[in-house]
C-alpha cells in the first residue's frame, strides 16, 4: 500500500536526518573518506580542531592533505585495510591543522558499507589526544635530560636502594 510505504520513507528520512544530526554535533571528532580516499565525512568537532571547515576539507584526499608526511604511508595502509574489511582500533595519528600545528587523535577507523554491503568508505571515529601526548613527550624529553646531567655531571652522583648497596 502507498501510504505505508510513504510512511516508511519518511521514517527513514527522520532516522537519516536524526544520525547525521548525531554525527554533526557530536562532541568527538568523525570524518570519513570515499573508496579513493577523499573526505566525504567531516563533523564540526574535527572542523574545530583542524581549523578547516567541512566544505574545505570535502574531496581532497585524506591523507596527503591532512595527515603529517612521515605517518602517511602508515594511516594509509590502515585506510586501505578498512577498505577491504579489517578495521583498526585506537591508533594513533597526527593531523595538520590550517594553522600548521599538530593535533593527535587516537582513532577506530571502521568499514562503512551502503545497503547492499558493498564496502563504500571509512568512517574515523576520533578523540583528540593532543594535551596527553604533548605532557607525554615533555616528560621524556625532561627524563632524557636529567640522564644527560647525571651522565655528564662533574661530581659523582650516585644511588643508593632501601638495603644501601649502590645502585
Amino acid at each position: 500500500d502507498v501510504t505505508e510505504a510513504a510512511k516508511h520513507d519518511r521514517a527513514v528520512a527522520a532516522m537519516a536526518n536524526e544520525l547525521r544530526q548525531l554525527i554533526d554535533t557530536a562532541n568527538a571528532p568523525i570524518f570519513g573518506i570515499d573508496v579513493n580516499g577523499n573526505v566525504n565525512e567531516w563533523n564540526n568537532k574535527t572542523a574545530e580542531i583542524t581549523g578547516f571547515s567541512k566544505e574545505e576539507a570535502f574531496d581532497k584526499p585524506l591523507v596527503s592533505t591532512f595527515i603529517v608526511p612521515n605517518l602517511r604511508e602508515s594511516v594509509q595502509d590502515i585506510l586501505d585495510n578498512a577498505l577491504n574489511g579489517i578495521e583498526s582500533s585506537n591508533y594513533e595519528l597526527e593531523f595538520r591543522t590550517k594553522s600548521n600545528e599538530i593535533r593527535y587523535l587516537l582513532v577506530n577507523a571502521t568499514t562503512r558499507r551502503d545497503a547492499e554491503n558493498n564496502i563504500v568508505g571509512v568512517v574515523g571515529v576520533a578523540q583528540d589526544v593532543t594535551e596527553a601526548a604533548k605532557h607525554d613527550r615533555a616528560v621524556a624529553a625532561m627524563a632524557n635530560e636529567l640522564r644527560q646531567l647525571i651522565d655528564t655531571a662533574n661530581a659523582p652522583i650516585f644511588g643508593i636502594d632501601v638495603n644501601g648497596n649502590v645502585n
